[in-house]
């Protein structure tokens, strides 16, 4: 079960695409989105991670840093944010701890076959790590300005 707003965001620690450790409490105090996506250099996730990097600016002008988690490994992802120049992180959970805490993985069905995998999803982070919003079943087209449009409601 996807965790539902005003839950405490559960705390992580994962590798980047350089394997660098990340955790969701290195960002206490500031407002972050955390996307959860399926699988790097596919189509819709490539336009939605290339819709927050055109529109990168707008959240760095807000003090809202942006990460991409997937259960890519962190080779693959850093040929995903060479290719397309992602300027956010990309942490990698090939485990899919994180991706299971945050009920973002499961059973999905397409084309009549039964697999696995992530649930598009995307977290409203609060500066006290509580959940202020999801979005679930995110459509990649425009979605980062969906975000931004959240945040502006916030203010």
């Amino acid at each position: 079960m996807v965790l539902s707003e005003g839950s405490p965001a559960p705390d992580f620690e994962l590798p980047d695409e350089n394997r660098t450790i990340h955790r969701l409490s290195d960002f206490a105090g500031k407002t972050i989105v955390l996307y959860f996506y399926p699988k790097d250099d596919t189509p819709g996730c490539t336009v939605e991670a290339c819709s927050f990097r055109d529109q990168y600016t707008d959240f760095e002008e807000a003090g809202v840093p942006v990460i991409g988690i997937s259960p890519d490994s962190p080779q693959r992802h850093l040929k995903f944010k060479t290719k397309h120049s992602l300027p956010f992180l990309l942490l990698s959970d090939e485990k899919h701890q994180v991706l299971e805490k945050y009920g973002v993985w499961g059973k999905k069905k397409m084309m009549g076959k039964e697999y696995e995998g992530v649930f598009r999803t995307t977290f409203l982070i609060g500066k006290d790590q509580k959940i202020i919003k999801v979005f679930k079943n995110v459509k990649p087209e425009g979605h980062s300005k969906e975000i931004l449009n959240a945040l502006e409601e916030l203010k």
